[in-house]
């Protein structure tokens, strides 16, 4: 029983996973800090609140109790998404694309160009024009070719 959950732990996709939300929560500790300490406060200065989950409230009249309809609320939440989303793109993303594709272009400065794959015409071509030459014919074009 034992041999068995010690197999399951160490198997590389557990460790990786682990790794994953280890690392998953430290990215999200990091983007929610840029989030509520740079945008939102630039957010509520430009409405003037604290936060937009009182502002657009419609109240409907219930008996005894009334309802409210927070469409700051939502409009805060969607605000939120694309903050995080912009955060993410343009703070981790990108630069991570740009230095990737500096890399790749690096890389393939360096390495030389692959010629074209020789085909079996091209074989037989090289093959034609040394025996041409060997017979003294010359290019080995067509006047090599004898009927038989």
């Amino acid at each position: 029983m034992l041999k068995g959950f010690k197999e399951f732990i160490l198997r590389g996709n557990v460790i990786d996973l682990a790794v994953a939300v280890v690392i998953g929560a430290a990215f999200t500790a990091v983007v929610n800090s840029i989030v509520e300490n740079v945008f939102n406060p630039l957010i509520g200065a430009i409405f003037r609140a604290d936060s937009l989950d009182n502002a657009l409230v419609l109240t409907i009249p219930l008996p005894g109790d009334d309802a409210s309809v927070r469409f700051g609320a939502v409009l805060g939440a969607m605000l939120t998404f694309l903050i995080v989303a912009s955060v993410v793109y343009f703070v981790f993303v990108m630069p991570m694309n740009l230095l990737k594709e500096r890399a790749d272009a690096r890389r393939q400065a360096g390495e030389a160009k692959p010629e074209d794959p020789e085909t079996e015409l091209t074989v037989l071509a090289e093959i034609r024009d040394l025996l041409a030459a060997e017979r003294g014919t010359g290019s080995g074009g067509a006047s090599a070719h004898r009927a038989e």
